[in-house]
């Protein structure tokens, strides 16, 4: 699958998932596209291994910044943190609802979800997480399953970083097939 010319945000703040931002972050690369790191304010973003400060990341441009329209596709790392943090905050919650009312592909890991919840964005959908999240996908009508990698039109979902192989390779296909008509109806 090639991403040339194609431009990816990352959506991440304190508490990302390491593994879960540099490993399709170098997929989308390897890919050909160009990954951007989009968060909650200018500077850094420290990601974790687990409970462990990690690295951090600099960010390309914050959310209340940030336009879906001059990207070809979202990924929502986890980690428990980083989606907790996202969900407070209007401009994120706003730009990854737009990804959803522009059709664009989306793709969330482990905790993720928690972010697209807030969004009002997975009423019925079908997608996967990480087993805690289950009840709260539930209850916002999703349909949770216990999946290595999920995808409902254009929405791709694994649960955890075992899961990280089949989740690239699945964002990276989806992205670039491009629109998904049948995500933005079911936004509205």
């Amino acid at each position: 699958m090639d991403l040339k010319g194609k431009t990816v945000a990352f959506l991440a703040a304190e508490g990302v998932e390491q593994v879960e931002l540099t490993e399709p972050w170098k997929a989308v690369e390897q890919a050909g596209g160009t990954p951007q790191l989009i968060s909650v304010e200018d500077g850094e973003v420290q990601a974790f291994n687990h409970l462990d400060k990690a690295d951090t990341f600099p960010v390309d441009r914050t959310a209340a910044d940030a336009d879906a329209s001059d990207y070809d596709g979202l990924v929502l790392p986890g980690g428990v943190a980083n989606p907790d943090f996202l969900r407070t905050d209007e401009n994120a919650v706003a730009f990854v609802r737009s990804f959803f009312e522009q059709a664009k592909p989306v793709a969330v890991i482990c905790h993720g979800p928690w972010t697209l919840i807030e969004a009002d964005v997975v009423r019925g959908r079908t997608l996967t997480s990480w087993p805690s999240v289950q009840t709260d996908l539930r209850n916002a009508g999703a349909k949770w399953v216990d999946e290595e990698v999920v995808v409902d039109e254009g929405l791709v979902s694994s649960r955890k970083p075992d899961d990280l192989p089949a989740f690239c390779a699945k964002l990276v296909e989806e992205i670039a097939e491009g629109k998904h008509a049948d995500q933005a109806r079911s936004a509205v």
